[in-house]
């Protein structure tokens, strides 16, 4: 028989949506049982990985470098590059709510908790055409989202001290307990000992990730038309495998919108040590590199460059002819350019090492870039071009890159610097100039030159893949984060915050993201969550 545990809410996740949540409702007086599938210390999901950078709206940090952000403007950006639909009514709320509200409701709170933001504000997702963010807006976590992370995980056991928290860990959600038509509460095994305990409560909060933690999940919602794959690395949380998606569409009418929209990466390769079977890094792609198809040649006819469009870079990558591409560049490119997502390998930012940080920055990130030399049997790095083209069929166990070809591709690039750069002509070399007319792009990308400049090697060709990482769609729901069934009504005592409503309505981002909108997006719907249960 069942242990039963009572409380004044249910929350089911431990990432950043569940822990705002939870110490929302514990700030206001309930009492609230939190349930997460992971371990102790891996509690906070993707958040305590995450690099932590936000898009913000009219913050201190904009008007100080002189952004002229609006609500107004930063929402035009996010319905022409998002794509949204002029009829999905809660996508575009929420898209309205958050321009609207990340000043106050994400920057101000996230303040008042002590956590403090990088002095500069990066541009990007700058759209293929000026399309998507018209101006910078990407903040960052000074200590990374890890560092925020943690900050609020012992705030909220603060909160908790007077026993109203409940910590459930290696516990899983089986299923929603609904007696007579209503909500009662949730079912939770021990991941261990398969014992269940009934969580009475009238109120359950859905905060447990994204659709797509597993590749057959993500593959049986790929929308038809869009090139996939044969092979992809999985940057999303393993246990985000959308059960309870599902099992609340089948038990209540609950609706799962936009599945098919992703957040992927196209610039992926399998981390050393990994944490769960397919674990892949997702590479800051260098601005500077060539990006080259599975035989050494270029991409085009238009060049990959990253900062522009991560939507239209994964559908290129997605419809090459074999599920890999290469990044080839030198080690002058790489330690100024070269960066991995995520707090693990941001350790001066992760670690706040001001100092250490602005030395890398100036001088260049060798320490990364040997690491990956060290670890990585997909970083390879040769003082010819032609060992590089050894290496890469060696790694790929084919002949299918060419040393001639390989030659041939960085001579074609090289050969825009031969008269001066008044007859350069090639689109890569104009989007990063445009890139650097930014101070904070400029740090971090090279002055275009060849490939082969003297004194700039060795060569460096990156195995890529593509990544997966967000579900962009979810459980609709309003702005209230109340789910809501077939005929659009509320779910008695239902929630969804987070990635597992699409981050607000069931897919606030449509298409694309204005990229960094997803810590926000949990912040938002599990405070609007809160407000909402607490008013009663």
């Amino acid at each position: 028989m069942a242990a039963v545990q009572q409380s004044d809410a249910v929350v089911v996740g431990g990432g950043l949506a569940g822990i705002v949540t939870a110490l929302e409702l514990l700030r206001a007086g309930k009492r609230v049982t939190l349930v997460d599938r992971d371990t102790p210390e891996r509690f906070g999901g993707l958040a305590l990985w995450a690099f932590g950078g936000m898009a913000l709206v009219g913050t201190p940090l904009q008007a100080k470098m002189k952004i002229p952000d609006t609500p107004e403007r930063a929402l035009a950006d996010w319905l022409r590059f998002g794509e949204l639909d002029p009829a999905d009514h809660w996508p575009l709320q929420w898209a309205r709510h958050y321009v609207e509200h990340s000043r106050a409701g994400v920057y101000d709170w996230l303040s008042a908790e002590g956590i403090k933001f990088m002095p500069a504000v990066n541009w990007v997702e700058r759209g293929l055409n000026g399309d998507g963010n018209s101006l910078p807006r990407y903040h960052i976590v000074w200590g990374t989202s890890r560092h925020m992370t943690l900050r609020l995980i012992a705030a909220l056991r603060a909160a908790g001290t007077d026993g109203r928290l409940t910590l459930l860990h290696r516990h899983r959600v089986e299923a929603l307990d609904w007696q007579g038509g209503r909500l009662h509460g949730a079912l939770a095994v021990d991941e261990a000992s398969g014992a269940e305990t009934l969580l009475q409560a009238p109120v359950v909060v859905l905060a447990m990730g994204g659709l797509n933690g597993g590749h057959d999940e993500a593959r049986r919602n790929w929308p038809r038309g869009r090139p996939l794959p044969a092979a992809m690395l999985n940057g999303a949380h393993p246990y985000a495998d959308g059960r309870l998606h599902h099992h609340a569409a089948e038990r209540c009418g609950a609706q799962i919108t936009h599945a098919g929209e992703m957040w992927n990466y196209a610039a992926g390769f399998p981390h050393p040590y990994p944490h769960f079977a397919g674990h892949g890094l997702s590479t800051i792609p260098c601005k500077s590199a060539l990006w080259l198809d599975h035989t050494g040649r270029r991409i085009g006819p238009e060049p990959l460059v990253t900062g522009f469009d991560t939507h239209w870079l994964c559908q290129r990558v997605a419809a090459q002819k074999k599920p890999w591409t290469w990044h080839l560049l030198n080690w002058r490119i790489a330690a100024k350019e070269f960066a991995i997502s995520g707090a693990e390998h941001n350790q001066r930012i992760r670690d706040l090492q001001f100092p250490a940080f602005v030395k890398e920055t100036l001088f260049g990130n060798h320490r990364l870039v040997k690491q990956m030399q060290a670890e990585s049997p997909h970083f390879l790095v040769a003082d010819t071009l032609a060992e590089l083209a050894a290496k890469m069929n060696a790694l790929t166990a084919s002949l299918d890159v060419d040393p001639a070809v390989l030659q041939a591709t960085a001579d074609a690039f090289d050969a825009n610097f031969a008269n001066g750069s008044k007859l350069e002509n090639d689109d890569q070399i104009r989007r990063i100039l445009h890139a650097r007319q930014w101070g904070p792009d400029k740090l971090r990308t090279c002055k275009p030159a060849p490939l082969q400049l003297k004194g700039a090697g060795p060569f460096i060709a990156i195995h890529m893949q593509l990544i997966t990482r967000k579900s962009l769609g979810g459980l609709q729901t309003d702005l209230q984060s109340r789910v809501l069934d077939a005929a659009g009504l509320p779910v008695d005592g239902l929630y969804c915050v987070g990635e597992a409503a699409g981050f607000g309505g069931g897919g606030a981002s449509g298409k694309r993201s204005l990229e960094g909108t997803f810590l926000p997006g949990c912040i938002l719907t599990a405070r609007a969550a809160a407000r909402h249960i607490v008013a009663g």
